[in-house]
């Protein structure tokens, strides 16, 4: 059953992936913020003055991440649905949780200790997800995991041809 609550394959480690960049945000924005007031987010301001800093932006951050956990789910499961399309359709995801997610959130976290235009913050934080998304989710999606069981496979494989040859043989 929890099984259904954790994404599959290359979704996995995008969500990591998407997680680190709001927990970057999280982390110097809950170490640099004094006041609720200096917070530029109204939703995130809002939160941190109705419950104070860090407990207002552990809310905020629950809130607004598990939405995108949700679909980061949801699109894991379904993706096996649209195999012919699948590499473009998980590309166009990447490059929109790209500029929508990390993008947003590597501004954010930034804008404490960066003293730069909300842009070009932001095309920084879409720049920093591609580079890490697309060797590790297109180029070379396999983890231990997959090579594990391919070895796994292709070792059964092997046995049974071994199996095949003694038989054919004779030597059973």
């Amino acid at each position: 059953m929890i099984k259904r609550f954790i994404p599959e394959g290359t979704w996995l480690g995008r969500t990591i992936l998407l997680l680190g960049f709001i927990f970057l945000d999280f982390m110097i924005t809950a170490s640099s913020c004094k006041t609720p007031l200096a917070e530029a987010n109204p939703y995130a301001r809002f939160f941190m003055q109705r419950y104070g800093i860090l407990e207002g932006l552990i809310f905020f951050n629950l809130l607004a991440t598990l939405p995108i956990y949700a679909v980061l789910v949801f699109d894991s499961h379904l993706i096996k649905q649209t195999q012919h399309y699948r590499a473009k359709a998980e590309f166009a995801i990447d490059i929109a949780l790209a500029w929508l997610v990390a993008g947003v959130r590597f501004d954010g976290a930034m804008s404490w200790l960066w003293n730069a235009p909300n842009l070009l913050r932001q095309a920084t934080g879409f720049a920093i997800y591609l580079a890490i998304a697309i060797p590790l989710l297109h180029l070379f999606p396999r983890t231990l995991s997959d090579a594990r069981f391919s070895a796994l496979r292709r070792n059964k494989t092997k046995d049974a041809i071994h199996v095949e040859d003694q038989r054919i043989l004779g030597n059973s």
